[in-house]
């Protein structure tokens, strides 16, 4: 019995090692040495395309929970990270070439996994893995369309940043809805002429990430909003930082205004009306921590737009990433419906854990819900299917803490109680078998 996986991204190398480590004959499928995707440069496996950061290392960060979780697993991409990390401050970054090298070698010569460069255009019999990453060659990805269903593999074009709640300035910001129609729901951060004029010329000469030709066309309706902006001084302010209606009783109305809209239930994330964004990751940062109230900003999913090819996770998988259609398929990685380096790993890791367990006949298990790797587990399963968007790993999606406690200490309780829960798990004995 051997599995295939395709594709030797970050969550394909993690799931294939996952896989040999519990004795499970692999067929790693990878077609970098045929034919590249348009953002891939390196040779070897687990390359890391846009950033060599991994993000916060730190456990006030819900990425830096997930990290040590992988730890505590045993995840391969993880120790290579650790062996070939640069300074970046609180963030882990790496070495890409000495990152990818290391995991390539060891994919390389483990007995167990035999790595096959060949292009696949449809899914395969037998136990599969799919992890093609979010630029799946067309043929595959058409194969897969046909597989999930004609409305179900999504090519997604714009979308803007999301603000962790917690992190915005309330005494700058405040809640109000235009004209005070409904509730008010809107996060309005306000701005004089001064201070737009002075954001406003950052804005329009900001630097906007690389065109690549894998990017699809840009209609009118997710025009960046940098690109509103070069129209004209004033075109923004017209469009979604109008201020009309958005003033506060017996002040003079703002010149301008920002707007963030409540993303989830728990109020614990916002996302930034009409600014989905071109810019890259660090210019956004920049711009939008010049806007009052939002000076310590935490992006917890920045403004992307290009090709993005994704499974409605919600309508085709399950908590253990295994296909609801057909129980030997499991997807991982972004393809899979998560976002970001990290999260990818953590998926290959949970695919690669069960899937062992599926060739022999065990239970599958599923990770905890309060644990960083199981609540992105449990939202990619249990999200709404008509709104489904992928998202990078965030204490807005951990449960609710069931005891009294003060605001600054939430994020510790959250991180030691995923903690204690995986190593609760680890110690029952079944995840490592």
């Amino acid at each position: 019995m051997y599995v295939n996986i395709i594709g030797a991204g970050l969550a394909g190398s993690e799931a294939a090692y996952q896989l040999a480590k519990r004795n499970i004959k692999v067929k790693l499928f990878e077609s970098k040495k045929l034919k590249k995707n348009p953002a891939q440069n390196l040779e070897g496996f687990a390359e890391l395309v846009c950033s060599n950061s991994l993000r916060s290392d730190s456990l006030m960060n819900a990425a830096g929970v997930m990290k040590e979780e992988l730890r505590k697993l045993d995840s391969l991409v993880l120790r290579a990270a650790d062996k070939y990390s640069v300074p970046a401050g609180n963030a882990l970054a790496v070495d890409r070439d000495l990152f990818s090298e290391y995991i390539t070698e060891e994919i390389n010569n483990n007995p167990l996994i035999e790595v096959i460069h060949e292009e696949i255009m449809e899914i395969p019999d037998g136990p599969t893995i799919l992890a093609t990453g979010p630029l799946t060659h067309e043929g595959l990805a058409k194969d897969i369309q046909k597989f999930i269903g004609e409305d179900m593999l999504y090519f997604y074009d714009a979308i803007a940043p999301v603000i962790e709640a917690d992190s915005i300035d309330m005494s700058k910001a405040y809640f109000k809805s235009r004209y005070d129609k409904g509730e008010a729901d809107y996060i309005n951060c306000p701005m004089n002429e001064e201070e737009y004029t002075r954001w406003y010329e950052e804005l329009i000469h900001a630097k906007t990430a690389e065109i690549k030709d894998f990017e699809m066309k840009v209609f009118e309706g997710c025009m960046p909003f940098e690109e509103i902006a070069k129209r004209g001084y004033k075109t923004l302010l017209f469009g979604p930082m109008k201020p009309v209606g958005l003033g506060l009783e017996d002040e003079k109305r703002p010149f301008a205004v920002v707007q963030l809209r409540q993303d989830n239930l728990k109020k614990t994330m916002f996302n930034i009306v009409g600014f989905q964004t071109h810019l890259t990751f660090p210019e956004q940062k920049r711009i939008i921590r010049m806007i009052p109230g939002l000076e310590k900003a935490n992006i917890i999913r920045y403004g992307i737009m290009h090709r993005n090819t994704y499974i409605n996770a919600p309508n085709s998988i399950n908590e253990y990433y295994q296909s609801k259609d057909r129980e030997d398929l499991f997807f991982a990685g972004q393809l899979s419906g998560v976002e970001g380096y990290v999260e990818s790993i953590a998926s290959g890791l949970v695919a690669g854990i069960n899937m062992s367990r599926f060739v022999r006949d065990l239970d599958l298990i599923k990770m905890p819900k309060v644990s960083a790797i199981g609540s992105q587990a449990d939202y990619i399963a249990n999200a709404s299917v008509d709104s489904f968007q992928p998202m990078n790993t965030n204490f807005g999606l951990f449960p609710d803490l069931e005891f009294k406690h003060k605001k600054k200490e939430r994020k510790t309780f959250y991180a030691n109680r995923a903690l204690e829960a995986i190593e609760e798990l680890i110690n029952e004995g079944e995840i490592n078998k």
